[in-house]
């Protein structure tokens, strides 16, 4: 039993240690990311699309079409949003630390087949 408690001590030790690493920005400089996502041909919000930040970070947006992402390292993203009905959008964008990123787009519908 003491083996096992030892055992899990030392790997959440190890874990605690991993996370304080240099290579992590520190707490505190970190950007955030926020808009509103629209239709493109009636300007419309669009409830629902999902928007993804390198493949990690996701937010849905509200009635109005408004949404935000905390936590984002600063410097280079890449972004997808989708929504029902719509063609999907990619693209990418540039964050500095402590300072807020609007990220305002258009969706246009997708074609009738």
């Amino acid at each position: 039993m003491f083996v096992r408690s030892f055992a899990v001590a030392a790997l959440l030790l190890g874990s605690l240690v991993a996370c304080n690493s240099d290579a992590l920005p520190p707490a505190g400089q970190h950007a955030s990311v926020s808009g509103v996502v629209t239709d493109k041909a009636t300007n419309a919000p669009i409830e629902g699309a999902r928007i993804v930040v390198d493949a990690i970070l996701v937010a849905t947006t509200d009635k109005d079409g408004k949404f935000a992402i905390d936590n984002i390292p600063p410097g280079d993203f890449d972004f997808t949003i989708e929504a029902p009905g719509y063609t999907t959008l990619t693209g990418s964008a540039k964050t500095e630390a402590d300072k807020p990123f609007a990220l305002n787009l258009s969706l246009e519908k997708t074609p009738a087949p």
